[in-house]
């Protein structure tokens, strides 16, 4: 078969950029077919990685996606400190599935050699299967729906928790937290979104809940749509139920929603609690609700605030974003930061950004030197990192603040939560 190339100018064999982006999508091109059609430009030396990051920054998850663009936008630099080269090529999936495939498209035919994204698990999805068909990197920066690391893709690699390894971590630090307290709920109501990472983390604490020997039992699971104007119906029925615990996988808007719909009705549960999932600790969260935020807990990945990289990443912040808090957007900044790091990494040792040998030297990632608690950055056969732990978060004086492990504790746990009445 003849060797394809890409000129300078876009085209390649009289096909442009695009055409040949288009043929190679017909023919669903894995990273090997790719290399057997013909060789990927060659490189020129001290060219830099291009990363097409695709985020919702509009619409239902916008303020999320904003937060993880500014992880994009400040990696360049703190990279270039490092002896990595990238550059950034952004695109808004719009918090829309459809969007964000022809998107992630566009991002291919605008020359990314490597997807980072894309926050969603039903956008990352469809991103997904764009990447596989054009024998594309896709690293996700956030997405949790097991299903993405399960379908036997070979270009997916994913530095985040799947819902089951959330919910696992999750709920064992919910153990934790009662021992600590001395005080153990004996019944929950768990409140979840229904959509695609809710409803994963719904089937990963159905299968996962009867086998670790809660202390208490789910009395009922309620779904709520996100995009709903008030959850008043379904926090009325979580009150009736009597649970002494809420348990959630929310996103900022309707956790906002949620908690303010709970002190208007009064209910007071001992505690809010969230196996993995956004919102609770989002800056939106502090600053639309202000004392009402306090006291409620994440139990997920967060950054080491010894490490190098985070002290790097939080300086580079405050320079760039001065009348913002670092921790009301980091967790969102480090993972996002962090796919980048993953992409870059991986194209310095392969040094090239052909597509089948820059896969395969993310089959090989060990990266000690990163922001986020836990051993080294590696990927199973599925491309999934396995090795992620959660800490016990919980909102103190308008920030996230851990609270457990207590080798890692800011300060001790307060369990129940003041009813909200009491709050200063």
């Amino acid at each position: 078969m003849n060797d394809h190339r890409i000129s300078k100018n876009g085209s390649t064999g009289g096909l442009t950029r695009r055409q040949f982006g288009t043929a190679a999508a017909s023919v669903a091109l894995s990273a090997g077919a790719l290399a057997a059609f013909g060789r990927a430009p060659a490189f020129a030396q001290g060219a830099a990685l291009k990363v097409g990051v695709l985020l919702p920054r509009s619409g239902l998850l916008a303020q999320a996606g904003q937060a993880c663009q500014r992880g994009a936008e400040i990696a360049p630099a703190i990279l270039g400190e490092l002896g990595y080269k990238v550059e950034i090529l952004s695109a808004d999936t719009e918090s829309n599935v459809d969007v964000a495939r022809s998107r992630a498209e566009k991002l291919i035919n605008d020359g990314a050699n490597v997807i980072v994204g894309a926050f969603d698990s039903g956008q990352t999805a469809a991103a997904a299967q764009v990447c596989e068909q054009r024998g594309v990197p896709l690293v996700m920066n956030i997405a949790a729906a097991d299903r993405l690391t399960e379908q036997g893709y070979k270009t997916v690699f994913r530095n985040f928790p799947t819902s089951t390894m959330l919910v696992t971590n999750g709920l064992a630090l919910m153990k934790d937290l009662f021992a600590v307290s001395g005080v153990t709920p004996k019944t929950a109501v768990f409140l979840h979104a229904n959509d695609t990472f809710g409803m994963a983390n719904k089937q990963a604490m159905d299968a996962l809940f009867p086998k670790l020997d809660m202390p208490f039992g789910i009395v009922d699971s309620i779904s709520y749509d996100p995009k709903a104007q008030d959850l008043a119906v379904e926090v009325a029925k979580a009150k009736a139920t009597g649970a002494e615990l809420a348990i959630v996988t929310t996103r900022a808007n309707d956790a906002i929603m949620l908690v303010r719909e709970m002190v208007k009705q009064r209910w007071e549960p001992k505690g809010i609690v969230s196996p993995g999932s956004p919102g609770l600790y989002d800056e939106q969260f502090y600053k639309v609700l202000g004392k009402y935020a306090d006291y409620a807990i994440t139990n997920l990945p967060w950054y080491d605030p010894k490490a190098e990289l985070t002290k790097r990443v939080e300086a580079a912040f405050k320079k760039q974003y001065p009348n913002d808090r670092f921790e009301g957007y980091a967790f969102n900044v480090a993972f996002t930061l962090e796919a980048i790091l993953v992409a870059a990494d991986a194209f310095k040792r392969a040094g090239t950004a052909e597509p089948a040998t820059l896969l395969e030297a993310l089959r090989q990632t060990n990266l000690k030197d990163k922001m986020m608690v836990g051993p080294a950055i590696t990927f199973d056969e599925k491309g999934q990192n396995t090795q992620l732990i959660s800490a016990c978060l919980q909102n103190r004086n308008l920030r996230p603040t851990v609270v457990l492990p207590k080798g890692s504790a800011e300060m001790d746990p307060v369990f129940p939560m003041p009813g909200w009445g009491k709050r200063a």
